[in-house]
């Protein structure tokens, strides 16, 4: 139980953290060789690259968790302060919505690279592994919307966890 409670709390932001890290070591080494040494690494900025990526498909799955997407407040206040919470989770319901289709469609683009066998050119990595990054990172979105909408049906009028009332 309490592996699921820290895959709960802390997945996301610390393989958000890894990849952030790696990406910016990656990118400080290929400055060093291109400008000190005056040697470019061929590789770095392709792994850099879906390092970035993967780490944008994730981050969006936290932001979920968190309940800190982008949001218009003012059209929220153009809704009675009674239907406020139900406005609230109908747009927790569209992003789900968006979230199940990015998941859908990406995982035909998923088959369809696996079926072509498409190799990145640096480093030869198979390219379903760079376009699983919207499968993995709105499945896991589509699980935390879920969730916040939940949290949100116990909790009605209240914008975020610690955070103001609608």
């Amino acid at each position: 139980m309490k592996v699921m409670k820290w895959f709960d709390e802390y997945a996301e932001i610390s393989v958000c953290v890894v990849l952030m890290s790696a990406m910016t070591v990656l990118l400080a080494v290929q400055v060093f060789m291109r400008y000190v040494v005056g040697a470019s690494l061929s590789w770095s900025e392709e792994i850099a690259r879906y390092l970035f990526i993967w780490l944008i498909y994730l981050g969006i799955s936290y932001g979920a968790r968190e309940m800190r997407h982008i949001k218009i407040d003012a059209a929220l206040d153009l809704f009675p302060r009674l239907l406020r919470p139900a406005i609230v989770i109908v747009g927790d319901l569209l992003f789900l919505a968006f979230a199940l289709y990015v998941v859908w469609t990406s995982w035909s683009v998923i088959e369809r690279q696996m079926l072509l066998g498409q190799t990145s050119p640096a480093i030869n990595l198979p390219m379903w592994i760079v376009y699983a990054a919207p499968f993995v990172g709105f499945t896991i979105t589509a699980i935390r919307q879920i969730q916040t909408i939940l949290w949100r049906l116990r909790n009605p009028g209240v914008a975020q966890k610690g955070g103001d009332l609608i």
